[in-house]
């Protein structure tokens, strides 16, 4: 085969492009990168995407989690200040309770308790921004409001002792033509003798004393009075039903009569026709739900359990026996304002720190559902963090170029491609150009 000076020529220039093309490419590695392209390496650039993809659904639930926890901290901080609040106001009823008190100075304390329940709505209401993080799902309502009720039903609340006997934490009041009080058992129909109640119910207790802890509650509870008819008529088939059949149909859930007539009669002999003692009170309304936001920091559906970030007022204030979801025990501290502004020490010193003390309990028991959530959060929060630093280092070492060999292999191409165009400016023939000049 014949080789003429331009095939050397040829041959000459396609080895200098790509001797130029080899320093193009490890030039453009100086941005850290070895990867730009598929074909510069597929296992590695394979890998690379798995990795940087593990890593981008890692930072979006780290977002979440961040949100999450901005909400559990305002959460607990209301809270916090909450039980404080709280604390004051055991502390003012049982004062009030001890009777020692002249009757301006638990006046003013009533005054001062409707201070506390005013700083406890405030901080029921709230906000993350614009969310208000006891409101359920319904963050955007504000949940509470402050207002009165005409004629509501006065409610009896026992005391740990006697909810333990009677089952059930309250009962509701009813007096006879004859001024007899009565306290009506919600769950069952059951009326009981106020006296019985009071602390009848302790003879029974003790005549019982070596009998087991089911036997004395049954002992106590068959020594109900009556039952009021309007359980019996029922035409729900079970205890349960019944008395949600009689409570959704005789009383709203602000718990007033949603009829106007206020007139039940019971089997109790002697005494067939009972009403139920009502007065005006200050309550709250709920306006939220009892239906939590979810925010998922893994894979997966969202659990209630786990991932809810928020309190409801169900949660924080319980639902009262007429059905009034998340304002029970704001409701009951106005109701000890009151009575303490009347000066009923007697009540006070039942039922009155009873509530007092329900109250605190519920918030701390909801405060710290909220603080163990969130402490899982926390450790979440750790391990993302390593996570990301560790698909990082991953990434690194499987895309990134090494700055040393970068550079010598720079120098090694530049001085090659250096030496190819001083060997070819002295050993490539000459051509009629170079003659003719």
């Amino acid at each position: 085969m014949r080789v003429s000076s331009g095939m050397m020529t040829n041959n000459y220039l396609n080895q200098l492009n790509r001797q130029y093309q080899k320093q193009a490419d490890l030039m453009e590695q100086s941005d850290g990168s070895a990867i730009h392209r598929p074909s510069d390496d597929p296992v590695a650039f394979a890998q690379t995407m798995t990795a940087k993809f593990s890593l981008a659904k890692n930072e979006r639930y780290s977002a979440s989690l961040d949100t999450a926890q901005s909400w559990m901290d305002s959460t607990d901080d209301a809270m916090v200040n909450m039980k404080e609040i709280l604390t004051t106001i055991v502390e003012k009823t049982s004062e009030a309770a001890n009777g020692t008190n002249t009757t301006t100075d638990t006046a003013a304390t009533a005054e001062e308790i409707k201070s506390y329940i005013d700083e406890l709505v405030s901080q029921a209401n709230t906000q993350v921004g614009n969310s208000y993080i006891f409101a359920g799902s319904a963050d955007t309502t504000k949940p509470y409001t402050v207002g009165t009720v005409t004629a509501k039903a006065d409610v009896k609340t026992l005391d740990d002792t006697q909810s333990e006997l009677f089952g059930t934490k309250q009962m509701l009041i009813l007096t006879d033509s004859s001024s007899n009080t009565y306290y009506l058992d919600t769950t069952n129909g059951n009326l009981y003798a106020k006296d019985y109640v009071d602390s009848g119910y302790k003879t029974t207790v003790a005549n019982n004393s070596t009998a087991t802890a089911a036997a004395v509650k049954t002992a106590v509870q068959s020594n109900a009075s009556g039952t009021l008819d309007a359980f019996t008529s029922s035409t729900a088939t079970t205890t349960a039903t019944q008395a949600e059949v009689f409570m959704s149909s005789t009383f709203n859930t602000n718990g007033t009569l949603t009829a106007t007539t206020n007139s039940f009669t019971s089997t109790i002999s002697g005494s067939t026709t009972l009403t139920f003692s009502t007065s005006d009170k200050t309550v709250v309304t709920y306006s939220g739900n009892d239906d939590k936001i979810s925010m998922p920091i893994q894979t997966g559906d969202a659990d209630p359990d786990k991932d809810s970030v928020n309190s409801t007022g169900a949660d924080l204030f319980g639902t009262d026996i007429f059905g009034g979801v998340g304002s029970e025990l704001i409701n009951n501290l106005y109701e000890i304002a009151d009575k303490m502004e009347n000066g009923d020490t007697t009540w006070l010193s039942s039922d009155g720190i009873t509530l007092a003390n329900n109250a605190h309990d519920q918030v701390v028991s909801a405060e710290v559902t909220v603080a163990s959530r969130n402490a899982s959060y926390n450790l979440s929060k750790t391990t993302m963090e390593n996570q990301n630093t560790q698909i990082n280092t991953d990434i690194t070492n499987l895309s990134a170029s090494d700055t040393a060999e970068l550079i010598v292999s720079l120098q090694t191409a530049q001085t090659l491609y250096n030496m190819s165009l001083s060997v070819g400016a002295n050993i490539l023939p000459l051509s009629l150009a170079d003659y003719l000049s």
